[in-house]
């Protein structure tokens, strides 16, 4: 679990995975500063040498509720090793410990790499859901 000793590894991986984010330590020293961060947990994978190479955050609505996995990234440099499975899995399992009915993971359908992640670790794909937006 990252607490303020870990976070620079969590950002490094989230912008490694991430092309063009902004995250940053501030950024993430104020989510976990909001009230809905206190049924959160960042977590990091390392690989066998010890370097960070994956990160996700997971969302707990609460005990018998459903929880949420938000975002998941594996470092470009170790992608299609099993890292974001393992980070999957293990995401579940931490909203299990905090009592969570499910986990639930929101992917564009079009990321292919990011959908066979989520199918591999056990996650079952729902009715899409489309996005909206007003054209001005």
């Amino acid at each position: 679990m990252v607490g303020p000793e870990l976070v620079d590894e969590r950002v490094a991986v989230h912008r490694a995975a991430f092309q063009g984010s902004k995250f940053s330590a501030e950024r993430w020293h104020a989510m976990a500063a909001g009230t809905p961060y206190t049924s959160a947990r960042c977590l990091v994978g390392y690989n066998d040498q010890g370097v960070a190479v994956a990160a996700t955050t997971v969302w707990s609505a609460g005990p018998g509720k459903p929880g949420l996995l938000e975002p998941l990234g594996v470092h470009g440099d170790h992608q299609g090793h099993g890292y974001g499975k393992a980070m999957a899995v293990g995401a579940a399992a931490a909203l299990r410990e905090m009592g969570a009915s499910s986990a639930t993971v929101c992917a564009e359908g079009s990321n292919a790499a990011a959908v066979a992640t989520y199918r591999s670790a056990g996650y079952q794909p729902q009715a899409e859901v489309r996005d909206l937006r007003r054209v001005e």
